[in-house]
């Protein structure tokens, strides 16, 4: 029975009501007996008194029952509502932790933006980009090879594992509470995040299987090479882009969640921020209104993205 939903409180006043109604008919029943026994009607008197025992003490264990019922779920409540409490603030100091320890990480993807953003915000091929960063060739390439292996040795894709905010929130009752398109875009952005440091780690062997022993530069000049360290290049720009896309998202909306304090279970999704875009520039462009307005600690949300803007 769903107490909270108002049907142990119905039961509990439909018990009380039947056993009053019936230690009221009980007194009835004794106002008759009175009158058997001034009139020495022993038959009836003895009759009226079976009913009367009988209704007042079935209207005595309702009563009972129904009190017993009231004070079990008071104090039932009264712990599931001390237990949400403690769960809600655990979870807001773990999300805190989240977006403390994210901040950092993502600090790292500016040297993905400085290589991706080269010449215009880097857009998919697939989706008609044909920036510098995709257009490149010949020395060009080389130079963008060249930074690829600089980010690789100083960005470990796998520090982005500390952007899973389901883990904080998959045991308890706050998942119940989410907003259900929410949950799916946290655990969405959260597959991603991961798809994409695997992939990543995968793009930069494939790159160096295609570069083979030799310099970058000479490497480059073979055509046939080319092609395949061309064809590497816009995989790792891809799943590069995926990645600081999908991780930027996650971090805004932790941030954005945490500000709102214990208030946040019941929040729908922000447009803004859930937006789906053609590039992570367009993503800024929308979302950044609302990132500088909200604000989480000592700064506001927008600052921990660590976005600085297109390299020209």
């Amino acid at each position: 029975m769903d107490f909270k939903a108002g049907h142990g409180y119905l039961l509990i006043g439909g018990l009380i009501l039947v056993g009053a109604g019936l230690l009221i008919l009980s007194l009835i029943v004794n106002l008759h007996v009175a009158h058997s026994v001034r009139d020495d009607v022993r038959h009836r008197e003895k009759l009226l008194e079976y009913y009367r025992n009988i209704f007042s003490q079935l209207g005595v264990i309702l009563i009972g029952i129904g009190v017993s019922l009231f004070i079990f779920f008071f104090q039932q409540n009264y712990q599931d509502q001390r237990k949400r409490e403690t769960e809600l603030q655990l979870v807001l100091a773990k999300l805190a932790a989240r977006v403390a320890r994210g901040a950092p990480v993502i600090e790292t993807l500016g040297e993905f933006d400085e290589v991706l953003d080269q010449g215009g915000a880097y857009v998919s091929p697939e989706l008609g980009g044909n920036s510098a960063a995709i257009s490149a060739k010949g020395a060009d390439l080389a130079k963008q090879v060249e930074k690829i292996q600089l980010i690789e040795r100083d960005v470990d894709v796998r520090d982005f594992d500390i952007l899973n905010l389901s883990r904080d929130l998959e045991n308890t009752f706050v998942v119940n509470e989410l907003d259900p398109a929410l949950w799916f875009n946290i655990v969405r952005d959260e597959n991603e995040i991961k798809y994409a440091m695997t992939q990543l780690s995968l793009d930069y062997k494939d790159l160096h299987d295609a570069i083979g022993d030799e310099p970058v530069g000479a490497a480059v000049a073979n055509p046939d090479k080319e092609a395949k360290i061309k064809r590497e290049v816009l995989d790792i720009f891809y799943d590069a882009d995926l990645l600081r896309q999908r991780s930027r998202r996650f971090l805004a909306r932790a941030c954005w969640l945490f500000s709102k304090g214990k208030s946040f279970v019941a929040l729908p999704p922000a447009d803004a921020i859930e937006a789906d875009t053609k590039s992570q520039q367009l993503w800024i462009d929308r979302a950044k209104p609302v990132l500088t307005q909200t604000r989480s600690g000592s700064g506001d949300c927008f600052k921990l993205l660590h976005y600085r803007g297109i390299s020209e």
